[in-house]
């Protein structure tokens, strides 16, 4: 496994391709060239062989990465691949058991969209981090709540672990959001649309690598 880190930075969510979706692990090996810390893998088209061997592709370009692969809603395929864990939304799977079945050291996140309670719940868990979003409209989930920046200081405050931003963020509006206290920026379209995915994935990189960006958490996974 990679050697741990904070849970802080870009975090890549694969994007959905129709056409070629192997072509998409070149494009992650632009983010993880950019400096991407977290990758993780969502498929909600492919096949089960096809995602297994998609998932072992990413994870093989992660380790040289030095990054961590999670793979989301499938704790039985993160399993199977040795991935670094497993991102579970509201109807994918009990937390609990989920914590229970990943080895040591793997990583367990969960959706939480705009509920704190949930979030309190999935702490209570056992989770490493919570996700919250949309904070901004997601061409990805164009109908999903919208999540207030509010909820990253009272996570910070109250739960004490580290949350994850996503929906329709991009580099112009991210710096309010990790500024409010996001520890991760779940980026899809505005990473893997770009121009040269590396220096957008870098340029990510940068906004938590300023004066004082360091987490107030001292854990690392």
């Amino acid at each position: 496994m990679p050697e741990a880190r904070p849970l802080r930075g870009l975090y890549a969510i694969t994007p959905e391709s129709r056409d070629d979706p192997w072509c998409m692990l070149g494009l992650v090996g632009e983010a993880l060239r950019g400096g991407a810390r977290f990758v993780q893998y969502r498929d909600k088209q492919s096949d089960a062989l096809r995602r297994v061997g998609m998932a072992r592709a990413l994870l093989t370009l992660c380790r040289s990465a030095g990054a961590r692969l999670l793979v989301n809603d499938d704790l039985q395929l993160a399993l199977a691949i040795g991935a670094d864990g497993v991102h579970l939304g509201a109807n994918d799977g009990d937390l609990r058991a989920a914590r229970q079945a990943l080895p040591a050291g793997r990583l367990l996140g969960a959706s939480c969209y705009a509920d704190f309670p949930r979030a309190r719940a999935a702490a209570s868990a056992g989770v490493d981090y919570v996700a919250f979003g949309a904070v901004h409209p997601s061409p990805t989930k164009p109908l999903a709540v919208r999540a207030d920046l509010a909820l990253f200081a009272r996570c910070r405050s109250e739960l004490r672990i580290p949350a994850c931003a996503i929906g329709g963020i991009t580099l112009d509006n991210a710096p309010p959001i990790v500024a409010a206290g996001a520890d991760l920026l779940a980026v899809i379209s505005d990473l893997f649309g770009a121009p040269d995915v590396a220096a957008r994935a870098a340029s990510y990189q940068q906004l938590f690598e300023g004066e004082g960006s360091e987490s107030s958490q001292p854990a690392t996974f």
